[in-house]
């Protein structure tokens, strides 16, 4: 994908929370864009770090040894095998950039969990 994008023009589009769509490809990895609202998951990745990005709005990020709180324009990793657990308390729009191995909930699996293919 080399075409220019607006990650917030395609996360405000999007019809459902928690379901991130890959807006771009880059070397190892997927950048992503969600809308989000209310809770994800307690989850972890085993293997893969995972950066939040947040676009718009407000993110709180539970770990289970603290918590972060992310704005617009605010970034965070989650490094590999901590466990976490987004939440919004109201809509928020956040870019995520993981390697293509991430599963959307790592090894828990929700309702709102989303596969690699339903992503792309």
């Amino acid at each position: 994908m080399n075409e220019v994008v607006s990650p917030i023009a395609i996360a405000q589009a999007l019809d459902a929370c928690w379901s991130p769509k890959v807006i771009a490809e880059l070397d190892d990895s997927y950048v992503k864009v969600a809308k989000v609202l209310g809770t994800l998951a307690w989850h972890s990745h085993d293997d893969e770090d995972e950066l939040f990005v947040v676009l718009r709005g407000t993110l709180r990020i539970e770990m289970e040894n603290r918590a972060v709180e992310l704005h617009d324009g605010d970034a965070f990793v989650v490094p590999r095998g901590v466990r976490h657990n987004p939440v919004a308390d109201a809509e928020c729009l956040i870019m995520l950039i993981e390697r293509k191995s991430t599963l959307h909930t790592g090894r828990e699996v929700t309702a709102k969990t989303r596969s690699i293919a339903e992503q792309l």
